[in-house]
């Protein structure tokens, strides 16, 4: 008879197994910073030990963290792992750091990079502090051994915000060591691997990364946006973790580069700017485009696109030995995939995320959670026959047209997205007569002649239901800044529809089929 662990094994070695290879790099535009992963954890329990003694911290204590990517957001994540503390991943630009954000959010320590505009706050450390904290020379820490059980929850997570105030989920250490588990099964990351992370650690997905790097001795490099293409050729990785927006952006450059002609082949130029040790990229938390999918296998550098939500971690993933074009993939080990009579997708675990939202509107957690944690996630999808998934798109963005014909518009958006000149389309229907597009140009100034014909070119191939009447560009286009993209930079469509609820409903407006 096979007895189960009483605690989740994989985030146990992660906290309490000393590594012995593997490097973090840490880069900024101005430089990198590296560590081997022992020294790493070393700094980690000297600064559990500080957090601790200085600050009183103790298990089921709560602390945000409100930065950018840095070393000292590592240690603090953690440092609270060792110690059975909660952490609350804020994003910059989400969250401010004030008094009322620690109150909301119950924390007993905030901490954070912008600290000089918090003086007279109690509770706010500063991230200098926690350098500090973890150098050598310092006591040897003496922090009692802690033990997550599989339903404790390690850490709040938050929703990308696409609609409205985003929503807390605790994630318990089961579902994060199932999860790790999963990927690990199909990927198999080794010493020889240096995984790339630039998307905020805010998002839990980000920092699994740097627990697989101390459970398998991998390197691995953090960096931020804005850094990512000036560090990748330097530290040559072999695996790159990205939205479909940043693989976007790299296919206009390496595209733009053969147009002119002096960079040779396209697999020669997407190894000059990803570097020459690829092994494959991973993308998820968007749809992914099929053209631009095609491009990256078709330069020797094979792209893998998943599926899951917040609320579910990883559900399935396209991988060596198991991909299909058009799929998600398929379901990973710890998952099961659901398809209800009305197409929508749900999702059981068996080590669920949670069953419930820690902070919501009243009502949010019982439209999503069943009370064993099944998940309905939303989207429309299938399984075939060999067991892959295929997403359609959200059941909320079925546009019902005034002679009851239902549009799908994922897959319309798709075809509009295939052209360069086009980094997002969003579908409405403002009359229920027509279909009317938001696009939000690749660069500025946006290349009308190329969208009018790519508008003609999906007409073309769709039904004349599903066919587009007019198209808006966006101007200016698409961003975080103006809170038109999430941080995964996926479209805001209620934001995207209030911006422009004048001309989507103004006949003449915008670019005419």
């Amino acid at each position: 008879m096979i007895i189960a662990p009483a605690t989740p094994e994989t985030l146990h070695r992660v906290l309490h197994e000393p590594p012995t290879r593997g490097t973090l790099s840490v880069a900024r535009l101005d430089g990198i910073r590296t560590l081997p992963l022992s020294e790493l954890y070393a700094r980690a329990g000297r600064l559990a030990h500080h957090l601790r003694t200085a600050h009183g911290l103790r298990p089921g204590d709560r602390i945000g963290i409100l930065a950018a990517n840095s070393l000292e957001w590592v240690l603090l994540d953690l440092a609270a792992l060792r110690l059975g503390v909660r952490t609350a991943g804020l994003e910059p630009g989400k969250f401010t750091p004030s008094a009322e954000l620690m109150e909301a959010y119950g924390l007993t320590l905030l901490c954070t990079d912008r600290s000089a505009d918090l003086p007279d706050l109690p509770g706010v450390l500063a991230m200098d502090e926690v350098l500090a904290a973890t150098e050598e020379g310092r006591p040897d820490p003496d922090v009692p051994p802690f033990a997550w059980g599989f339903e404790d929850v390690t850490t709040i997570k938050f929703t990308s915000g696409s609609t409205g105030v985003p929503k807390g989920l605790g994630a318990t250490a089961g579902s994060i060591d199932s999860s790790l588990r999963a990927v690990q099964e199909i990927f198999e990351h080794a010493p020889e691997d240096h995984l790339f992370v630039f998307l905020p650690l805010s998002l839990l997905q980000q920092r699994y990364w740097i627990y697989s790097a101390l459970l398998h001795g991998h390197d691995i490099t953090l960096t931020t946006y804005e850094a990512a293409f000036a560090t990748l050729r330097k530290v040559r990785p072999t695996v790159v973790m990205g939205v479909p927006a940043f693989y976007e952006t790299a296919r206009r450059q390496i595209e733009g580069r053969l147009r002119r002609g002096k960079d040779g082949t396209a697999a020669e130029v997407a190894r000059s700017l990803f570097g020459d040790r690829i092994r494959y990229l991973w993308t998820g938390s968007a749809p992914a485009s099929p053209e631009m999918l095609r491009f990256f296998t078709g330069a020797g550098l094979p792209i893998f696109e998943g599926y899951g939500l917040n609320e579910t971690c990883i559900v399935t993933k396209n991988h060596p030995g198991a991909h299909r074009e058009g799929s998600v993939g398929k379901v990973l080990t710890g998952k099961e995939v659901l398809i209800g009579e009305d197409g929508v997708i749900s999702v059981r675990s068996t080590h669920p995320v949670n069953n419930h939202y820690t902070y919501a509107r009243p009502g949010d957690s019982e439209k999503v959670f069943s009370p064993d944690g099944t998940v309905r996630t939303g989207d429309l999808g299938h399984l075939d026959e060999d067991g892959y998934l295929f997403v359609h798109g959200r059941a909320d963005d079925v546009i019902v047209l005034d002679n009851g014909k239902k549009v799908i518009v994922r897959p319309i958006e798709e075809l509009m997205r295939a052209d360069p000149a086009i980094a997002e389309c969003v579908l409405f229907s403002p009359t229920q007569t027509e279909l009317v597009a938001v696009v939000s140009p690749a660069a500025e100034p946006a290349d009308h002649e190329a969208i009018a014909a790519r508008l003609a070119a999906t007409n073309a191939v769709t039904t004349p239901d599903e066919r587009i009447g007019r198209v808006l560009v966006a101007d200016p286009p698409f961003s975080i800044d103006n809170g038109l993209l999430t941080s995964q930079y996926k479209p805001k469509r209620p934001d995207i529809r209030a911006a422009y609820h004048a001309p989507l409903h103004a006949q003449e407006a915008g670019i005419h089929a």
